[in-house]
């Protein structure tokens, strides 16, 4: 009865009247207590039309328009549907199904979506207190570097996606862009937060300041990049659906560069969780299409779950390929108590720590300042504000760009632990310090005046490939342990074909009663080992993943050829059970290594000996120890084996390079007899076989006549003169008389036995030779190669040489 009467004091919340003001609905908390599913009352809807189409359709329904997302989806929000329900719009939603001008629709679901900082009351600032942008022991993010360098963010758009910004605030004023700023949870223009008791809607405030607090005002501190434009997008203060998630994402992506986002699912150690339908799509098109195809760029805080033992490769959003995500370190360079380790974090910026640590100083509400802010929260907008940096030192970089530029500049050198590792590749000769990695920190602290330094001659990466292995193909039992091993060739001779890699997945779907209780480790050809999944205790689910994508950023510039190794075990029991239905192994990166580390020739020496080593970027061939866009004549294309290493690397197992022509030809298509082009001299091209044909001298002397007459040699290969033919026969009897001499020469002197039969024991194949007069010698075992085509087989042979010597026999002993 209890339970009942629970129910029925959520259903009367679920219909109360949409509340006019900004409150969260008690019906939310309700809702999420008994984790039922918390229905709004909008949908996502896709309309090829054009906006009247949607127009057109939304009156239809009963909607409201709420305006165009990206491409054909768009925002609509029903009439007198309530705006909560514990169930959804059954009727709503097969009448817009079975619209013919509406090819999908979806009605959104509320989304828990927490703001990663930790509650600290402010305190006022000064720039002195800001330790973590410049200080005398040089243990902080180099800022001051930069800016000696010129760099100051001017020229480039960030936006917060938060729960929106004081856009008055007098450390943000001067900087504010209207461009980049949007209040989805209300649909106006205006990200102004709202304003209660608590200050709960400072989260936004702080992050923007810490970007782009003006500089030299008299106000708080400086923001990283305090030349570049902030804007905010009012997304969180609200309910948060996969709609608000990616209208928040997509909005001006060809005016906003960086969007810095510091939240995520619920990190308590038990949630996997991440973008939906439309949000995926709206990062998809955002690194695609945004900044003018170069991609915009999405900064993530991988999360506050530390406390929880909670994973963020649990967490789809720091776990994309597509977010830069970000950890945190302490004042003193150790691990924060709140920060979660994974294999998708790629760097680390300041942050709080212990009590006796300091914090990070940014603008407050009600145009004040704190130094209080906290959390991997105030950790990834530092980050957005050093890649604003970088984005002035080079508008050119593509997003892909900025992550190589990450991992080349990252510094380890401050941050404590002991989980410090070198991934197979070293990267010797470019950017020693960035040789380290950790699932805590990534390559480790950004450093704004390397990379600034780095970004103003970096040439742009190849194009991304995506190569797709099946590494299972029926169900495994998991048990408490499972290995899977396999070799794989990275999508050899295709075009997806990766030589050196970036982003590592394992997309897994398996089944086990206590997924928690799971460690999934991935280890990579070169020996690099990525913890994809620790245990996670508070983790009881029995749901285990549905095509998760596990995904490390540990195997960064490695050749994914050779044999990758998946552990998934279980820790804590061995009488757990479950079941592995997929693994696939999806490698992205490049097919040659970037412009920093590309050689075109190397040399391996070993013992005494130099061996050339060459790989060429792709359209071009190695030919003579350099690389050639086409082969020179009487040289194509073809595949040279490798089968040694240089340093650390692996190489690939054949390069392309330019081969000599097969013989007879001499120029030619490819490397097959039958694709001559050309004809050495004495020899003419076959233009129906592709083949070269000796002459002989009647033809070279009339090859107009042999191509004429072919259908009838027997004629024209009739000598004109009897002379050639007799030196011919002559000079072969001489040669025959000289090899047969010198043949009898050697069985006498190795002991063969000679028999010396009359002429009446026959003649025929099978190593007969006449010596003149009436003898005949048979040598017992020598090949017939001078019988007939189809000549006799050993066997045959050998029973004509028995029979050959019974008949001697018999006649020698009637002779006498």
């Amino acid at each position: 009865m209890a339970d009942r009467a629970a129910v029925g004091r959520l259903g009367c919340l679920a219909c109360e009247r949409p509340s006019l003001g900004r409150s969260r609905p008690a019906a939310a908390a309700a809702a999420r207590v008994v984790g039922q599913k918390l229905y709004t009352n909008t949908w996502a809807v896709h309309i090829p039309g054009g906006p009247e189409v949607a127009d057109q359709v939304a009156t239809k329904h009963g909607f409201i328009n709420n305006g165009h997302v990206f491409g054909d989806y768009y925002h609509f929000r029903h009439r007198t549907v309530v705006k909560r329900s514990l169930s959804d719009q059954r009727g709503t939603q097969v009448r817009l199904e079975k619209d013919p001008k509406v090819t999908w629709a979806e009605q959104q679901v509320s989304k828990r979506r927490r703001k990663r900082d930790i509650y600290v009351e402010p305190n006022d600032p000064n720039f002195e207190d800001q330790w973590y942008l410049y200080n005398s022991n040089h243990h902080d993010l180099n800022a001051k570097a930069a800016w000696k360098s010129g760099f100051t963010g001017k020229g480039v758009v960030v936006s917060i996606l938060d729960d929106g910004i004081e856009k008055n605030h007098p450390d943000l004023e001067q900087n504010y862009d209207p461009d980049a700023s949007y209040d989805v949870n209300d649909g106006d223009p205006d990200p102004q937060p709202r304003y209660t008791q608590l200050n709960d809607n400072r989260h936004g405030t702080r992050c923007a300041g810490e970007v782009a607090a003006v500089a030299n005002n008299g106000v708080c501190g400086v923001g990283v990049a305090y030349n570049a434009k902030i804007g905010g997008v009012r997304m969180l203060d609200g309910e948060v659906t996969d709609m608000v998630e990616a209208q928040s994402l997509s909005l001006n992506p060809q005016h906003i560069d960086i969007y810095s986002a510091s939240w995520g699912p619920e990190d308590d150690g038990k949630t996997v969780d991440g973008p939906a339908k439309l949000a995926k799509e709206a990062f998809l098109r955002g690194v695609t299409e945004g900044r003018g195809g170069r991609g915009s760029i999405f900064v993530w805080a991988s999360g506050n779950g530390g406390r929880e033992r909670d994973n963020c490769n649990c967490d789809g959003y720091t776990n994309s390929i597509y977010t830069l995500s970000i950890s945190s370190s302490t004042q003193n360079g150790n691990v924060p108590w709140y920060s979660e380790a994974c294999s998708s974090t790629l760097a680390t910026t300041y942050s709080s720590g212990n009590v006796n640590e300091k914090q990070i100083v940014t603008t407050d509400l009600k145009s004040k300042c704190t130094d209080s802010h906290t959390g991997t929260s105030a950790s990834a907008p530092l980050a957005a504000g050093i890649i604003a940096l970088a984005l002035e030192a080079n508008k050119n970089l593509t997003w892909r760009d900025m992550q190589h530029l990450v991992v080349r500049t990252s510094n380890p050198n401050h941050l404590l632990t002991n989980d410090w590792k070198t991934n197979g590749v070293g990267r010797k000769g470019t950017t020693p310090k960035a040789l380290k990695l950790d699932h805590s920190y990534g390559y480790g602290l950004l450093d704004a005046g390397g990379i600034v330094e780095l970004a103003r001659t970096w040439s742009n990466v190849g194009p991304q490939r995506k190569c797709v292995v099946s590494m299972v193909f029926e169900p495994r039992n998991i048990g408490s342990r499972l290995l899977i091993s396999k070799s794989v060739d990275a999508c050899f001779g295709t075009d997806s074909y990766v030589t050196s890699l970036e982003h590592v997945q394992a997309r897994l779907t398996l089944s086990y009663n206590r997924r928690g209780k799971l460690a999934i480790h991935l280890i990579s050809p070169a020996g690099t080992r990525s913890t994809l999944l620790h245990p996670r205790f508070h983790d009881f689910s029995s749901e285990g993943f549905n095509d998760w994508a596990f995904m490390t950023t540990h195997s960064w510039d490695e050749n994914p050829t050779g044999v990758w190794r998946l552990e998934i075990e279980n820790v804590a029991s061995a009488n757990d059970y479950g079941t592995l239905t997929q693994f696939l192994l999806v490698l992205y990166g490049t097919d040659s290594l970037p412009s920093l580390l590309l050689c075109c020739v190397f040399y391996l020496s070993v013992d005494l000996f130099t061996f050339p080593f060459a790989e060429c970027n792709s359209g071009y061939y190695l030919f003579e120890q350099s690389c050639v866009k086409e082969c020179p004549a009487g040289f194509s294309v073809g595949h040279q084996p490798i089968t040694y290493t240089v340093g650390n690397s692996i190489a690939p197992a054949s390069v392309s390079a330019c081969l000599p022509c097969p013989p007879p030809c001499l120029t030619c298509s490819s490397l097959s007899p039958q694709a001559c082009l050309s004809c050495p001299p004495h020899s003419s091209l076959d233009p129906f076989s592709g083949t070269c044909v000796h002459l002989n001298q009647y033809m070279r002397e009339s090859p107009g006549n042999f191509m004429a007459a072919q259908p009838n040699r027997e004629s024209a290969l009739q000598p004109a003169s009897q002379l050639p033919v007799t030196i011919a026969v002559l000079s072969c009897v001489a040669i025959f008389a000289i090899f047969v001499g010198i043949f009898l020469l050697l069985q006498l002197r190795s002991g063969a036995l000679i028999k010396l039969p009359s002429l009446e024991a026959g003649s025929g194949p099978g190593g007969a030779f006449s010596l003149g007069g009436n003898r005949m010698v048979s040598y017992r075992g020598i090949p017939t190669v001078w019988g007939d085509d189809e000549g006799n087989t050993d066997s045959e042979n050998d029973e004509f040489d028995a029979h050959h010597e019974r008949t001697a026999f018999i006649k020698t002993q009637s002779a006498l």
